[in-house]
């Protein structure tokens, strides 16, 4: 794994803000121009600087587990 990416997540490090990504466990889309209110993640976040411990608001799954989503 190189610096800036993450096993089973096709996040690059310098990720344009505006690519939403899927959870890939229960389909759930983030978009970076909404974020998580319930995760007090505010819009204008992009992906990539979500934190670490940060979960799929549905289904609780992990960061890992996201792809983004091709357009």
């Amino acid at each position: 794994m190189t610096p800036g990416t993450m096993a089973g997540s096709q996040e690059v490090a310098g990720d344009a803000p505006g690519k939403k990504y899927v959870c890939n466990v229960c389909g759930w889309i983030y978009d970076p121009a909404i974020g998580d209110p319930d995760g007090i993640i505010p819009p204008g976040t992009p992906f990539a600087a979500l934190p670490e411990d940060w979960v799929c608001p549905v289904c609780g799954a992990p960061r890992s587990e996201f792809s983004l989503l091709e357009n």
